[in-house]
C-alpha cells in the first residue's frame, strides 16, 4: 500500500466485521430467548460475553481504520479536513441510526410481533420525551444510562460511543501531543458531565434516581476509549512501518501462540475485573494487525460470502434484535409454545439469521448505499469502508 496513493485498502476487514456482527447476533438470540422465558444458553459464559466482545472487536477495528485514514490524509495533504471527516461519518452512521430509533420509538411498540414480553408500550410511556431527546441528539448511551432505552434500539448505545470517539479523535491526530490529548479529553469530559447535569438536575426523573456515582461509573464502563485507542495504536504501527515491532507480531509462531491463548481464555471464561474488555482488546488489535497487514497471516477471511456479510454488518447489527423478536413470535404463532428446545432452536437460528441478513441486504442496497455514494464526494481517498 503506497502512502502517496489515494486508495486505502486492507484485506480481511469485512471478515472482521462479519465475526463481530454475528458474535453479537448469537448473543442476542440467546438473550431474547431469556426475555421470552424460553429455555436458553444465555447463562453460558461464552454466550454471555460474545455480545460485549463482538462490540469490542468493532471498536478496535473502528479505531484502527479511522486512525489509519486520518494519518493517510494528513500524510498526503499535510492536514486533516475535519468538516469532511464529520460529513463522511454522518452519512455512514446517521441514516440507519435514525431509522432504527424512529422505528423503535414510534413503530415497533405498536406491532405485536415486534413487542417483547417486557411490555414495550407501558415502558415507553415513562420519560418518553426525555429519552427521545437524547437519542435524537445522538447520545443513546447517555439516554440508556439515564432513562434506559427501547429494547429494539438498545444496541445503539455503541453508536453513541463511536460518535463520541469521532468527536475527539481527529483533533488529537491532527496535531498530536500529550498536552492536546489531555485538553481534548478534559473538554469532552466536561461537556459530558454538563449533559448529565442538565438532564439530572433540570429535567430529572432519571433511571438511577440519586445514584450519581453509579451514573458516572456506568458511563465510563461503556465509553471504551482505551479499546478504540488500541485500534488506533495498531494503525500507527502499520502507518509508520514500525518493522521491529511488526516483525515480531507477524511471526507465524507468535500468531499461533497468541491465538491459542485467546481460545483458551475464551473457552475457560478467563476474566480480569475492571479491565477485561481492554485485555481482550489487545488480542483483537493483534488479530486485526495480522489479517489486514501481514502477508503471512495464518488466518484468511477473504471469501465472497464473508466479505458480503461483513459489508452489510452495520445493518445486521442494527436490525438483528427486532427480527429475533419477530422470529420468536412467528414460531410461537405457527407452532405454539410447546416445541422442544432443540426444535425451537433449529427453527429460530436460521429464521432470525435469514430475516436479519435479508433486511440488512435490502437496507444496504436501497437505503444506505445512496448515502455511501454521496459520502464519497467528501473523501480524499478511496476505501471500502
Amino acid at each position: 500500500m503506497s502512502k502517496s496513493s489515494n486508495t486505502v485498502y486492507f484485506p480481511n476487514l469485512n471478515g472482521v466485521r462479519f465475526i463481530a456482527a454475528f458474535s453479537v447476533l448469537i448473543h442476542h438470540i440467546e438473550q431474547v430467548k431469556e426475555v421470552f422465558k424460553i429455555p436458553h444458553f444465555y447463562d453460558n459464559h461464552l454466550i454471555k460475553s460474545m455480545g460485549k466482545l463482538g462490540v469490542d472487536l468493532f471498536f478496535v477495528l473502528s479505531g484502527f481504520l479511522i486512525t489509519y485514514l486520518l494519518l493517510h490524509e494528513k500524510g498526503r495533504f499535510g492536514k486533516i479536513n475535519t468538516r469532511d471527516f464529520y460529513i463522511r461519518r454522518i452519512l455512514r452512521i446517521w441514516p440507519l441510526y435514525f431509522l432504527i430509533v424512529l422505528l423503535a420509538f414510534f413503530v415497533f411498540p405498536h406491532i405485536p410481533f415486534f413487542v417483547p414480553p417486557n411490555n414495550e408500550i407501558s415502558f415507553m410511556s415513562e420519560n418518553f420525551y426525555r429519552r427521545l431527546s437524547l437519542f435524537l441528539l445522538v447520545l443513546p448511551n447517555i439516554g440508556f444510562i439515564l432513562y434506559n432505552s427501547p429494547y429494539l434500539a438498545a444496541q445503539t448505545w455503541s453508536i453513541g460511543v463511536e460518535e463520541q470517539f469521532y468527536y475527539l479523535w481527529p483533533w488529537i491526530i491532527k496535531n498530536f501531543s500529550w498536552k492536546r490529548l489531555i485538553i481534548t479529553v478534559t473538554i469532552f469530559c466536561l461537556g459530558t458531565f454538563f449533559v448529565f447535569y442538565v438532564y439530572y438536575e433540570w429535567i430529572g426523573n432519571t433511571y438511577y434516581a440519586n445514584n450519581v456515582p453509579e451514573i458516572v461509573r456506568f458511563f465510563f464502563s461503556q465509553f471504551r476509549i482505551i479499546t478504540l485507542m488500541t485500534g488506533g495504536a495498531c494503525a500507527m504501527l502499520v502507518y509508520y512501518d514500525k518493522k521491529k515491532v511488526l516483525n515480531i507480531l507477524f511471526r507465524k509462531d507468535v500468531q499461533m501462540v497468541v491465538y491459542a491463548v485467546l481460545v483458551i481464555c475464551l473457552a475457560t471464561g478467563f476474566h480480569i475485573n475492571h479491565i477485561n474488555l481492554e485485555f481482550y482488546g489487545l488480542f483483537f488489535g493483534f488479530f486485526i494487525l495480522n489479517v489486514s497487514s501481514n502477508p503471512r497471516s495464518i488466518v484468511n477471511l477473504e471469501y465472497p460470502w464473508i466479505s458480503y456479510l461483513g459489508k452489510i454488518s452495520y445493518g445486521v447489527y442494527i436490525y438483528q434484535t427486532a427480527f429475533i423478536v419477530f422470529g420468536v413470535h412467528l414460531i410461537q404463532w405457527v407452532f405454539g409454545k410447546d416445541l422442544s428446545t432443540w426444535s425451537f432452536n433449529l427453527l429460530l437460528y436460521p429464521l432470525a439469521t435469514g430475516l436479519t441478513i435479508l433486511v440488512a441486504g435490502l437496507s444496504y442496497r436501497y437505503f444506505e448505499k445512496p448515502f455511501l455514494d454521496f459520502k464519497n464526494r467528501f473523501s480524499r481517498h478511496s476505501t471500502g469502508r
